[in-house]
């Protein structure tokens, strides 16, 4: 029942930050560091990526019939369109699924640690602070998602490269991507979340083979934290997404950015704390 309860923090937390431009891999490092999971250290590696697989199920319930080319009730051009937003999103994560593929080992292997969370999240804080700062009085030239062009579109994945680096975030880098551009607030979380489906759904694909070709079987107990972290994260999701597309209509980042710098500077302060008294 304790693993049942953990899971569920985890989910929450991967539903909250997956979605806010504050990195949820990042906050799932530090949670870890404070909340261990009963589980192996394969298993975990995988759970905190897949877990996300709840995250992706909400974005597809909540825009399915933006995302459908199928529905019945479209007419031609209207699945013209839908088509066309597809192949934008594929186009964008191409540079992403590259680098993830190319990275991925290299990437776990020397950047899963605080200090690169902590810098990461103080160096997008600013960034956030100064690109709103440099942006926030302008109209952007692209109000919604069917004008962002192909160019654009592949400008956004380029910058979702940046979130390989843990503590960067995937929406927090794209949308602070695509407000650069000249998106919109709103139109640019939007893109965001319909990258995130194959890029977090052949990450979690990348995740599940790895751990599954390393021959380890997960424990009766493993799987239903990984079932128990999707849900919740799924349900967290749901609201976190209606939630931010309502605040991104009538704010700006400014907020997030101030929380990322703050938290950085505490995460830093910790663990500094810590080494010095464990020395």
């Amino acid at each position: 029942m304790l693993e049942f309860l953990k899971a569920v923090l985890f989910g929450i937390v991967e539903g909250i930050t997956e979605w806010l431009p504050v990195s949820s891999t990042g906050h799932l490092i530090l949670l870890d560091e404070f909340v261990k999971l009963d589980v192996s250290e394969a298993f975990y590696e995988m759970f905190q990526v897949v877990i996300q697989l709840g995250a992706i199920l909400a974005v597809i319930v909540l825009f399915f019939r933006k995302l459908n080319p199928f529905a019945l009730k479209k007419d031609r051009a209207e699945k013209r369109d839908t088509w066309n937003l597809w192949a934008k999103v594929a186009v964008a994560v191409v540079p992403s699924a590259a680098a993830g593929f190319l990275l991925d080992d290299w990437l776990d292997e020397h950047l899963y640690n605080f200090v690169v969370v902590a810098i990461m999240l103080i160096l997008y804080g600013v960034a956030f602070l100064l690109v709103e700062r440099r942006n926030g009085k302008k109209t952007a030239a692209i109000q919604t998602v069917s004008q962002i062009d192909y160019r654009t579109a592949i400008l956004m994945g380029a910058f979702q490269c940046l979130s390989l680096i843990p503590g960067t975030s995937r929406s927090g880098a794209t949308i602070l991507g695509g407000i650069f551009l000249g998106v919109a607030r709103p139109a640019a979380a939007e893109f965001s979340f319909f990258m995130a489906i194959p890029t977090m759904l052949g990450a979690s694909a990348l995740k599940l083979l790895k751990f599954l070709g390393e021959g380890v079987q997960a424990t009766n107990t493993e799987i239903m934290v990984l079932i128990v972290g999707c849900l919740v994260s799924f349900i967290v999701s749901l609201l976190v997404i209606k939630g931010l597309m309502e605040f991104v209509r009538k704010n700006s980042f400014r907020i997030f950015g101030v929380y990322r710098i703050v938290l950085g500077g505490v995460v830093l302060l910790y663990f500094a704390i810590k080494t010095a008294l464990a020395g």
